[in-house]
């Protein structure tokens, strides 16, 4: 579709108010047990940088802030400008963890994609999408559905230590 043909859908603001052209989708929060196993995934298996960490323990939760930072010169070194440049860029995500929840073997939170279904998943864009899959699977991350499934070829679905789905697509075309 066009960009013409987008802006007509139904209930679509073709033309934003100029109020609201500063805005940017900054992040989006996942409640995660076992801050140790979520930080490993996010920063190791994904390539995330760590760019912020609000502790709050007389509430007894901690936020952690990451961001898939190709040039890590532009994160200010200040923790007072880091935390300003942090808020102004887009694709940021939050793990919220909640105090003890890592001791508790029944606990589990909802990935939203089991009934009733609500959030889906995260998706992180790669240059070569079938190498990403390798090394995926090479370190042992859980699919929800590999290359090979189903009739969609060109996406993969893996698991966060949560359970949340992380769609992994391919920049270009998948030849």
């Amino acid at each position: 579709m066009t960009q013409e043909e987008l802006n007509a859908l139904p209930g679509v603001t073709g033309s934003p108010e100029a109020f609201t052209q500063d805005y940017v989708f900054n992040h989006t929060m996942l409640r995660v047990k076992d801050i140790e196993k979520s930080l490993d995934f996010y920063t190791r298996i994904l390539g995330f940088t760590l760019l912020e960490v609000s502790r709050h323990p007389d509430a007894e939760f901690d936020l952690y802030f990451l961001a898939l930072i190709k040039d890590k010169a532009q994160i200010p070194t200040d923790a007072k400008a880091r935390h300003q440049w942090r808020k102004s860029i887009p694709g940021i995500v939050e793990l919220t963890y909640n105090y003890g929840t890592e001791k508790d073997l029944e606990f589990a939170y909802h990935n939203g994609n089991s009934d009733p279904r609500g959030f889906g998943h995260l998706c992180v864009s790669v240059p070569d999408i079938k190498a990403a899959c390798e090394r995926f699977e090479a370190l042992g991350v859980d699919f929800q559905k590999r290359l090979t499934d189903g009739r969609m070829r060109s996406i993969a679905f893996i698991k966060d230590p949560d359970a949340y789905w992380v769609e992994i697509i391919q920049f270009t075309e998948v030849e």
